[in-house]
């Protein structure tokens, strides 16, 4: 994973400069008062710091849609020239126009890295480290501020400390940003996928995962881009073929029809799934249905996505631990591709693989009956599919594959293993203990015409398993064991409608560069209907109310009291002793501040792949309500001097140290986590947007409450805040460690669709 978390680090470093900037323009604008005779204009002082602010608003309501036509990485690219340009600008900066100029540009940067880092991390991040990775643009936001704040108190020791020259210095890490951006980040790979660049994305896979094996997350790439808005949850007993069917009861339940056969990588390998009829997933369809039913007033009030989640983690005890192995699948360890690769024909060109999105739901994957029929006799025995991705090369010629002997009833593997020397895909393993499949489905339509089509599977081990089975992932290794496991279940994307079963097909594109050009269209704008689908309507609406309540927990209000505070503790009294200046100890002061988070910011690195995002808020927050508490006491109790200091102090520290801990940097890690990729710039520029609105709000909001409802009167506000926060977060946000991304939508998807049939039921 060192390629992963080394294009992680690369690209946080926009983020250090953000940090980098709001340290600098706090120390530099004491000067730049003197300079401009600032002193009684402060309209135009408070503009200097909220141009800023405008300017990231500003760039932010087109980054999202334009970061999904042009990728990631022209926008962090373009993020480090307007760092660069905004530097220089406000080292020249002769005018206080200028300087407004200036802050504006550079605020265009910060917004654009604001925005998209998070979302440029959480595609390039494998599942089990994408929590520890996407906090590192909070670590390095402080980090860079605290380097911030030393360097500006080493220059206010000086004789006369130059402010153009503390935010001209900005442009020199912004030159570092830029070569790294150009010279070394790779564009996003699940961006080149949903543009059908499918030999870039492989190669940058390859990079990032430092392995030659990528077939199941190439694959996974192109399934998430489909709507998802059938999926529906199905429960299977996998194992062998001899024992899966019995295990699963009477076999008069359950006909061939319903079985779905995975050939490993060894020839004649191969297990059987079969579905259970007439129940729900022991754990996940019923966890819906359980909490609308009993519980509690809050259990039936949680989101259904809460759930779902929720019922997954309980199941995987070694998913999200970071140094997990995202290659294999904890179901099947032997297991190879579900559907064998048909050889290529001589023009094949792998760029021309764009997935079947454009496909109506009604306009399915069919075969006629006598197509079907010529399909191993209408029974999913021969699952052998024509595979559009780029993750087998065959090198077998149709002169060798057509003179090739195949023995008198070999399976469709054997008979693909003849013809490609015994060459197959390798596992479908797509992290966080998921396991990518296909089966074939038919059904007789209303005509008497029985028709078929390929189902996407995300499947997931639910248990131990029984009759034998140990129900770990070695059980399947031994004869007569078996495992029970949950499958997302939805129409595939990678597979088109004339693929075959039990036959040797060429890729099924009629005119690949047409198709090309089509989804290139088709792709070509925000897409800005897809906003209304249940799943990505459901899941917006969580990041945006966990971005508003983020901005009105109080974070802005206790930067803002902290110097009083530790004014009152006698740090100023004490650095002044020492020899320092006003100027020097306010800076001092404040890089102390920032000093404190940094361990805090690491602590949460380490925990939000372990504990998760969701247990990481619902354990800080009622920390944060607490602190709030004590300085409403604190400011409204008489008590001695000391007693207050050292009480205000103190809640100060444990409020910042838990805030960068949890509803500092987890709103923007769901943020990233939580919407397709298809709409993911539009939605993640939404949210990015509603942050940057609320901390204007909140910046110009506190003066006037801190005139009409006084100190305590904030704080009260602020922890009234906290509390609507804790109940969202209780009902509403679902933890997403562990999960790949395209997984994560999904249950948005079903939990939209449990909720809205309900909803009749309830009425």
């Amino acid at each position: 994973m060192q390629g992963a978390v080394l294009v992680a680090i690369a690209a946080a470093i926009g983020n250090l400069l953000q940090g980098w900037d709001n340290a600098t323009i706090a120390g530099a604008v004491i000067y730049i008062k003197r300079e401009f005779h600032l002193e009684t204009q402060p309209a135009v002082e408070g503009l200097l710091v909220a141009t800023s602010l405008i300017g990231a608003t500003i760039i932010t309501t087109f980054s999202g849609p334009v970061a999904d036509i042009v990728g990631r990485r022209p926008m962090l690219i373009a993020s480090s020239l307007l760092y660069f340009a905004g530097g220089l600008i406000m080292l020249w900066s002769p005018s206080v126009l200028v300087l407004l100029l200036a802050r504006l540009v550079d605020g265009f940067g910060v917004g654009l890295a604001v925005t998209l880092v998070p979302v440029y991390i959480s595609e390039t991040a494998p599942p089990e480290i994408r929590g520890l990775l996407n906090t590192l643009p909070q670590f390095t936001g402080s980090f860079g501020m605290f380097f911030s704040y030393c360097m500006i108190f080493y220059m206010t020791l000086g004789d006369h400390p130059s402010w153009r020259f503390m935010l001209g210095v900005l442009s020199v890490p912004s030159l570092a940003y830029l070569a790294l951006t150009v010279l070394y980040l790779p564009e996003s790979p699940r961006w080149l996928v949903s543009k059908g660049r499918m030999r870039e994305a492989r190669a940058i896979l390859q990079m990032l995962r430092g392995r030659e094996d990528v077939s199941g997350e190439m694959a996974l790439l192109v399934e998430g881009l489909g709507s998802g808005g059938d999926t529906v949850i199905e429960e299977y007993v996998l194992g062998p073929a001899t024992g899966a069917a019995a295990a699963a009861g009477d076999e008069s339940e359950h006909d061939t029809r319903d079985q779905v056969t995975l050939y490993g990588p060894e020839q004649g390998l191969s297990w059987v799934a079969q579905q259970v009829q007439g129940a729900r997933s022991s754990v996940l369809g019923s966890a819906v249905e359980l909490a609308s039913r009993q519980g509690s007033m809050y259990e039936q009030m949680k989101d259904p996505v809460v759930t779902l989640l929720a019922s997954v983690h309980d199941k995987m005890p070694e998913s999200g631990v970071p140094g997990a192995s995202a290659r294999g699948s904890t179901l099947f360890p032997n297991l190879g591709s579900m559907l064998s690769v048909a050889e290529r024909p001589g023009d094949w060109d792998e760029e021309n693989v764009p997935p079947n999105d454009d496909l109506d739901d009604d306009d399915e994957e069919y075969l006629s009956d006598d197509d079907a029929g010529a399909a191993a006799g209408g029974a999913l025995h021969a699952p052998l599919l024509s595979r559009q991705s780029t993750d087998v090369d065959t090198t077998s010629s149709k002169k060798d594959a057509g003179s090739t002997s195949q023995p008198p009833g070999s399976s469709p593997m054997q008979r693909y293993s003849s013809m490609t020397g015994g060459e197959t895909a390798s596992t479908m393993g797509i992290g966080g203990g998921w396991q990518l499949a296909w089966k074939w489905t038919e059904n007789v339509g209303p005509d008497g015409v029985r028709r078929g089509g390929v189902k996407r599977m995300y499947l997931h081990e639910e248990g131990g398993g029984a009759g034998g089975g140990d129900g770990d992932s070695s059980g399947l290794s031994r004869a007569g064991e078996y495992v029970h496991a949950a499958a997302l279940v939805s129409r595939s994307m990678l597979y088109t409608k004339d693929v075959l079963i039990g036959q040797s097909p060429t890729p099924a594109l009629d005119n690949p560069p047409e198709t090309v050009a089509n989804r290139a269209a088709a792709a070509s704008g925000p897409r800005w209907h897809e906003l209304l689908e249940p799943g990505v309507r459901r899941a917006l609406f969580c990041g945006v109310m966990i971005q508003i309540l983020q901005q009105f927990s109080g974070i802005n209000g206790v930067l803002y009291y902290t110097p009083q505070i530790l004014d009152q503790a006698g740090v100023s009294v004490l650095l002044a002793s020492l020899g320092l200046s006003a100027d020097s100890a306010s800076i001092l002061i404040s890089g102390l501040t920032t000093l404190l988070m940094l361990p805090s910011i690491g602590l949460a690195m380490r925990l939000m792949d372990v504990s998760g995002r969701r247990s990481l808020l619902l354990w800080t927050i009622p920390v944060l309500i607490a602190s709030l508490v004590v300085l409403i006491v604190a400011n409204l109790v008489p008590m001695a001097t000391t007693v207050h200091a050292v009480l205000s102090t103190a809640s100060v520290i444990v409020y910042f140290c838990c805030f960068v801990m949890g509803f500092g940097p987890i709103p923007n890690i769901l943020c990233a986590e939580i919407f397709p990729t298809r709409v993911r710039g539009l939605c993640i520029a939404i949210c990015s947007l509603t942050f940057w609105l609320g901390d204007i709000a909140v910046t110009y909001s506190l003066p006037v409450m801190l005139k009409a409802i006084g100190l305590a009167g904030v704080f009260g506000f602020y922890a009234f805040v906290c509390c609507l926060a804790l109940i969202f977060v209780y009902l509403k946000v679902p933890e997403t460690k562990g999960f790949p991304l395209e997984v994560i939508i999904e249950f948005f998807n079903i939990g939209a669709k449990s909720q809205s049939e309900q909803e009749p039921q309830a009425q």
